[in-house]
């Protein structure tokens, strides 16, 4: 049974996960483009700059592991940054690299 929650803090706890190499949050980045909660479920929907980008399964479990402490689960839908949203992605990547 999922503990009292609210869209504002499921929000807040995933704005705080941040790429594994570039320091930024996955939603300044543009990798979440969507989360919509239903009961005690929270799907997020993923646009990945490449498809089937090595740290995807590292990114997902990052967002499933900032929510856990609210009882919900987590479903994802993948899909790819059109071509401006990876223009904005490379141009953080580039300005916030982790060295």
């Amino acid at each position: 049974m999922p503990e009292n929650f609210s869209e504002e803090q499921i929000h807040k706890e995933i704005a705080q996960v941040k790429h594994p190499f570039i320091d930024c949050s996955l939603i300044d980045l543009g990798m979440i483009k969507k989360i919509e909660i239903n009961e005690s479920k929270v799907k997020v929907i993923f646009a990945l700059p490449f498809p089937n980008i090595p740290i995807k399964d590292s990114l997902i479990n990052s967002v499933k592991n900032s929510i856990e402490k609210f009882g919900v689960e987590l479903d994802t839908e993948l899909t790819v940054m059109t071509q401006e949203e990876l223009q904005n992605f490379l141009n953080l990547e580039k300005e916030n690299w982790k060295t």
